[in-house]
């Protein structure tokens, strides 16, 4: 299961709207499982759209009550990997982040089932948990079916789902600077990257800053492992000098100064 997730990391997704990347696997915590007095493992390290970190706990069969107890002590142990991953998210978009921990396996009782919809939450750490049920099948034609089931009572609220309206179409945080930039571009087909750079300033996102140069952009997710940038062609943006890759590193504690810039250009984005 753990090689299929990887893969179609997609399929860990908490709702139809979110994004997630997985940063790492099998993952060793110190005195991890504090309530047997062992260390413990992480199967999977998450994060889900620049907002918050997930731990993931594979099961293989049902899941059941007595499984919470080791993901718990997981989430007690979580400042074990922000010091062992300093970089997993960008401070600025993401300045303090929330967690949740998430259950997969191929079927879940009705106790458990029941326990997370009412918005479990872990007894230290005050941390939501979710489960996922996956379940895979093969076609007559031998084409693999995927069946999945989200159980999660508490994603409204740890999530903002602000949304933004710009030029009658709705988007998240990363999307609406992806569009504006665009657009931009699309109306001043000359300018050059320290000519853009001028109108959205790199300390209007943070470290990353608002876009890059490619080269740059791929240097970073070299040498960091972490996508810091919409990487996709038809995403990527040629200008007179070069071309560039908008960041998607966006969250509360950014999205608002990069609208007041856009806002500043005659580009009107409002909140949903």
């Amino acid at each position: 299961m753990e090689a299929y997730l990887i893969e179609n990391e997609s399929v860990l997704r908490l709702d139809t709207d979110s994004t997630v990347e997985i940063i790492e696997t099998e993952l060793t915590l110190k005195e991890g499982r504090r309530s047997q007095g062992t260390d413990g493992r992480i199967d999977i390290l998450v994060k889900y759209d620049q907002e918050y970190l997930g731990v993931v706990e594979l099961k293989i069969g049902k899941l059941e009550e007595t499984h919470l107890s080791q993901l718990e002590d997981y989430l007690d142990e979580k400042d074990q990997l922000l010091t062992k991953f300093p970089d997993i998210f960008d401070q600025e978009s993401m300045t303090k982040p929330k967690w949740v921990g998430v259950l997969v396996g191929s079927e879940i009782s009705s106790g458990l089932r029941n326990k997370i919809k009412a918005g479990y939450k872990t007894t230290k750490s005050n941390i939501p948990i979710a489960a996922l049920t996956i379940k895979r099948f093969r076609g007559v034609e031998g084409n693999v079916y995927v069946l999945t089931n989200t159980y999660f009572g508490g994603y409204s609220q740890i999530k903002d789902s602000t949304k933004y309206e710009f030029r009658g179409k709705v988007y998240g945080k990363g999307r609406v600077v992806l569009e504006v930039i665009k657009r931009y571009v699309e109306d001043h087909p000359n300018i050059t990257f320290s000519e853009l750079e001028r109108i959205f300033p790199k300390n209007c996102q943070g470290n990353t800053g608002v876009f890059s140069s490619l080269d740059l952009a791929n240097d970073i997710y070299t040498r960091t492992g972490y996508k810091r940038h919409f990487f996709k062609p038809s995403e990527l943006i040629t200008i007179s000098d070069t071309t560039i890759a908008v960041s998607n590193q966006w969250g509360i504690g950014n999205i608002n100064e990069f609208i007041s810039k856009a806002k500043a250009q005659d580009y009107l984005v409002d909140e949903v």
